[in-house]
């Protein structure tokens, strides 16, 4: 690549701080969603967002849809039960005022049938279960100079072609920009 190709410093450090902020994004959500706080959700979703969980769970479109998900009773009583989301470091593919972010998500669960251990200097537990672990594709847009979620796809990683495809075309978009 010549000189004339490469980014300016300028361009560099706004890649940087987009790069920070889809972060900080992606890791709001297992503390928004594990305190049901629906005001925060709505707060980074476009007002046209999508929430689409795959076949066999219920999704949302809009922004009052999407933010309702985690005031269910349902997603309540998950909490109360000892529900904790628990993200992995996401892969961000940044387009300007667009990024595609691949990242997954395991859905832990206190293990209430458990059996009770110990471990030395932090107390005694049944443990915890992983209930589900899903892939992430978040689609997000830079809007009033925040980035927000358009949409979001999660799928269950239970070894069908659906979550392998989601992740490769994570990697393809990635490698297409690296060429």
């Amino acid at each position: 690549m010549t000189d004339e190709n490469q980014p300016t410093v300028e361009q560099r450090l706004q890649m940087i701080e987009d790069t920070l902020a889809i972060y900080e994004l992606i890791a709001s959500h297992p503390p928004s969603a594990d305190t049901g706080l629906a005001e925060y959700t709505a707060a980074v979703y476009m007002e046209d967002g999508v929430f689409n969980r795959g076949e066999g769970l219920d999704g949302a479109k809009g922004v009052e849809a999407i933010a309702a998900f985690i005031l269910r009773q349902a997603h309540e009583e998950a909490i109360k039960g000892g529900l904790a989301h628990f993200a992995g470091l996401p892969l961000i593919d940044l387009r300007g005022d667009k990024a595609i972010v691949t990242s997954y998500l395991q859905l832990l669960q206190l293990d209430k049938q458990g059996e009770m251990r110990e471990m030395a200097n932090h107390g005694s537990s049944t443990g915890y279960r992983i209930h589900r672990v899903v892939v992430n594709r978040w689609e997000l847009e830079r809007y009033a100079g925040h980035w927000k979620i358009r949409s979001r796809t999660l799928l269950p990683v239970d070894g069908t072609d659906a979550p392998r495809q989601l992740l490769t075309r994570g990697l393809s978009d990635i490698l297409k920009a690296a060429r």
